[in-house]
């Protein structure tokens, strides 16, 4: 037996009081006006909607607020007014404060961002400040799943086209906002996630999918918030037209409110309908007879937005339908008991006369100030960077020009712009619409030229911006885009606007063709940044960095700037299925990769070496140039080797190569070269062996620090410097794998030709003596130990390994030493070699020189020696003098500069080795009129 209805206070048997209750209503102003007294002090209207056209600011929305409840109270109202807002955040805010109501991500911002808990808190958060303000009834959350999400107007209204997820968060959304005291409404049911546009305003919108479909996806989420506790829902005003559901404004129709959401979703709440006022409905039904058909279908409450005319007959034509005897009393008081229920909830006459208003929202500011950021910060989401081009600092250098490039669209409702428009607007014009017309344009590009300052703010380099239109790329925009290094394109629902998507495209087309910069050929780099749908350019792979902010307010700009120049790291994902999607992302496939096998794979090396080498512009010297497979093997017992290559095992073709050793003596692992086949970059080989290459070294035992580039052999020298596109890309390419690529230095062989026509300058032998030591030469394992020894004092990876070769082939290669007279300790030491060393092969610039050659190596000056630069320079002198003896005509110095590690390592930046500078004083003092340099 069904439990007996409560009974009502008899102040409710008055029916135009109790009719008051099921009407929701809006008015123009930011003030009380006659329009709206009228509708609370004489029709007893019971709820009201407030836009962003009656508020002006937080202190301005409280004073609003109590005024409208104190009408209320002073008119004899039983029960506070409902007062409800759009507080969906993103571009929909109805409240806007630059200073007491901060500004939050978009569902699907939030969605983005990745986190269930940081939804509620926003949600939370953004209740707690319109309570503040007197606001007990927030419009959200938004349930619907974008289930055709390329032409629909919600966007990022919602999270997604996953109803799992839209569940989620709608869910998070109703908890948060439940949480902070004030009650909610799901909408837009049934959904608006897949409506078919017939082109006209009289023409509405229709759903085409069954009710199995919509149970499948669309419905989901409102099954979940109203078994969570959901207080409300909006049925929308659309058409709906499949199998056994036919009709023509969903709110108004019995099958879709009493049969599907209450009987068959079990919902008792509140239903709300569609604003009677929109133009679909009122012109093919009429306001009077829509509210009818909307109380009979279910609707607890009817919604007229601002209209005053329309209103009056919403009210006459409820009136005239129960005097008629189409609806019934007992109908109008189910409703009535709902909206009491509800109001219960959420608000009091002690409550509603008492809005806290400033000094609370003062209180939460801090927060609620660090939660925003936070939640922005989380929402950017790289959607692809195929060339990574980020952070800019990569691709840019500072005296470098960037272009942005924005459309001219309107501002969001939540952005200053917006409300800098709406007060303008305000004041007494001649021609207000077409004035209005040029505001909104302006007050658009003013949203996004605060962003091209911010750009500037953070480079030294000029930062150019301008606009661009339907009219497409115009030679101002080919004028800029030839001047920049750089461009950033801002799209806004191009997906919706079609001419956006073409100047994109057709910028893309022009950064794509060659340019030559100091005769080099590269791509212009362009990033394109979608500011609302994410949708724009999501499927579209010749886009290739794509970047979406999900709005494009203030703050979501402010968190854009921190990604592009690597402030923060972005850690947004798309929200839905799209995010699963394999064309979304520059391809990381994980190939398989082998350890080296010398015997199978010597010769492919050497193929795939030779295409490095070809695939290398002539003006640019590669650091494998004279390399060979033999140049890569150590095979010394003191170093721990493992060398990885990514083969087509039919062919046997070689695609990628990374060496690694381990060096016991200072437990540093090194990946001493790591390259790709020019023909096969970009897809995901050189990430898979570098994560192997890691892997295998954090296995190490002893393992202590991690290093770029080796002494021995010396291959790959680190992180490429200098300023060539490619570089950068390498360089942005090691920082994105955690290696620092801001710390590193140029590091660079240096040559000294013509020796046999060199001689010594006078005065060669006392300036020896002045350094305070004894020069000799010594060869073999017999003068290993103190050797040795004295190299510990220095912690440079590589030093004994490049010791102990020499020492162990005398033949080829001698020490040069610098002993202290008095008690014969060693203070330096260097090595000295020839073209027969096994050292010869681990240096592969010695082959380009194609002449007799002989190198130095490997200095150690012992610390606290005052005369460390004239010893150093000795030893270098002595070494050419002996290399010059033996029949050589050049003199190669590997090794001149620094390494980098990487910035997630315990890297121990080392010191001591000789420098540019120190060998080019050196050639000038002991009259060496050719040193250069060799490589970089």
């Amino acid at each position: 037996m069904a439990a007996k209805p409560e009974k009502l206070d008899p102040v409710w048997d008055d029916l135009d009081r109790t009719m008051g209750q099921l009407f929701m209503m809006g008015f123009d102003g930011t003030s009380i006006t006659p329009h709206i007294k009228t509708l609370i002090e004489k029709h007893h209207l019971g709820s009201i909607l407030l836009t962003a056209k009656n508020l002006k600011s937080a202190e301005e929305t409280t004073k609003l607020c109590y005024e409208l409840q104190k009408i209320a109270h002073d008119a004899g109202h039983p029960v506070p007014l409902a007062i409800a807002i759009d507080q969906e955040n993103g571009g929909v805010n109805s409240l806007y404060d630059e200073i007491y109501v901060r500004q939050y991500p978009s569902s699907m911002g939030m969605a983005a961002a990745g986190s269930i808990e940081l939804a509620y808190e926003v949600a939370k958060a953004t209740a707690q400040e319109i309570s503040a303000c007197g606001i007990n009834w927030i419009f959200g959350p938004c349930l619907d799943v974008l289930t055709n999400a390329r032409t629909q107007p919600l966007g990022v209204r919602t999270a997604g086209d996953d109803p799992q997820e839209v569940s989620a968060y709608g869910v998070a959304f109703m908890k948060g906002y439940k949480d902070a005291g004030i009650v909610t409404l799901g909408k837009h049911f049934p959904s608006y996630g897949n409506l078919e546009f017939l082109g006209s305003t009289l023409d509405v919108p229709i759903i085409t999918e069954s009710l199995e479909q919509l149970s499948l996806s669309a419905l989901i989420p409102f099954r979940e918030a109203i078994q969570q506790g959901l207080d409300s829902v909006m049925v929308g005003g659309c058409a709906m037209s499949s199998a056994g559901l036919n009709t023509m404004h969903a709110c108004l129709s019995e099958q879709v409110v009493d049969d599907l959401l209450r009987k068959q979703m079990n919902f008792d709440g509140v239903v709300v309908s569609e604003c009677l006022e929109m133009d679909a409905l009122s012109h093919n039904i009429g306001v009077g007879g829509g509210t009818v058909m909307a109380v009979n279908a279910g609707c607890d409450i009817v919604l007229l937005c601002r209209s005053f005319s329309f209103q009056q007959e919403a009210l006459k034509g409820l009136k005239t339908g129960i005097e008629n005897a189409m609806i019934s009393k007992a109908r109008i008081y189910h409703s009535l008991r709902r909206v009491l229920n509800m109001k219960s909830r959420c608000t009091s006459w002690e409550k509603a006369l008492n809005p806290p208003g400033i000094s609370l929202l003062e209180t939460l500011q801090p927060s609620h100030t660090s939660l925003s950021t936070k939640a922005y910060n989380g929402s950017i989401s790289v959607v692809r960077d195929k060339n990574r081009l980020l952070p800019l600092s990569n691709i840019l250098e500072n005296e470098e020009e960037l272009l942005l490039l924005t459309p001219l669209v309107k501002p969001l409702a939540a952005s200053a712009a917006s409300r800098q428009l709406s007060e303008s607007a305000n004041t007494n014009s001649p021609e207000p619409a077409a004035w209005a017309q040029s505001s909104s344009v302006m007050s658009g590009e003013r949203v996004f030229r605060e962003l091209g300052r911010s750009l500037a703010r953070q480079r030294n380099g000029r930062v150019l911006h301008t606009s661009y239109t339907s009219n497409g790329v115009r030679p101002v925009h080919e004028n800029l885009i030839n001047r920049a290094s750089a461009i950033v394109i801002i799209t806004a629902d191009a997906n919706r606007n079609l001419y956006q998507n073409g100047f994109t495209k057709h910028v893309s087309m022009i950064c794509n063709m060659q340019y030559t910069t100091g005769g080099e050929k590269r791509e212009k780099p362009l990033i394109v940044v979608a500011v609302s749908s994410p949708y724009d350019f999501a499927m579209d792979s010749s886009i290739g960095t794509y970047i979406c902010t999900y709005d494009f307010t203030e703050t979501a700009l402010n968190s854009l700037v921190k990604v592009l120049y690597g402030e923060i790291s972005p850690t947004g994902n798309l929200p839905g299925t799209i995010s699963k999607s394999q064309k979304l992302h520059s391809s990381r496939q994980h190939w398989l990769v082998e350890i080296y096998n010398e015997e199978r794979d010597a010769n492919a090396l050497d193929n795939l070496i030779t295409a490095v080498m070809d695939g290398t512009p002539p003006n640019q010297r590669s650091e494998l140039s004279s390399a060979t497979s033999n140049s890569f093997i150590l095979h010394d017992k003191e170093v721990e080797e493992t060398h990885f290559v990514v083969r087509n095992s039919s062919t046997n073709a070689l695609y990628g190569f990374c060496s690694t050793y381990f060096f016991r003596s200072t437990g540093t692992g090194v990946i001493g070269a790591l390259f790709v086949d020019p023909g096969r970059r970009k897809l995901s080989i050189g990430h898979s062996l570098h994560n192997r290459a890691i892997r295998t070294l954090l296995q190490r035992d002893g393992i202590k620090r991690f290093q770029l580039g080796s002494r021995l052999p010396s291959i790959f020298l680190g992180i490429p410097t200098g300023h060539t596109t490619e570089r950068k890309r390498l360089r942005s390419w090691f920082a994105s794998l955690g290696w620092n690529a801001a710390l590193s230095r140029s590091v660079c062989n240096m040559v000294a030709r013509n020796l046999q026509a060199w001689s010594p300058p006078e005065g060669m032998a006392k300036s020896l003596a002045s350094a305070g030591a004894q020069f000799d030469i010594v060869y073999g394992w017999d003068y290993a130990s103190p050797i040795l020894d004295h190299i510990k004092t220095s912690n440079r990876q590589g030093l004994a390994e490049v010791y102990k070769i020499a020492l162990s082939d005398p033949s080829a290669c001698g020490i040069l030493r610098a002993k202290r007279p008095e008690d014969g300790a060693l203070v330096g030491t260097v090595v000295l070699y020839d073209h027969r060393s096994a050292l010869y092969d681990f240096i592969p610039p010695l082959k380009d020189l194609k002449e007799a050659a002989g190198g130095i190596s490997s200095p150690v000056i012992s610390p606290g020696v005052g005369e460390y630069s004239t010893l150093l320079q000795g030893l270098v002198l002595l070494g050419m003098r002996q290399i010059k003896k033996l029949g050589g005509n050049a003199c190669l110095l590997d090794y001149v500069g620094n390494l980098v590690g990487p910035e997630k390592c315990e890297c121990r930046l080392t010191s001591g080795r000789w420098t540019a500078m120190e060998i080019l004083t050196a050639s000038r003092r002991w009259g060496l009129k050719y040193c250069t340099t060799l490589r970089k």
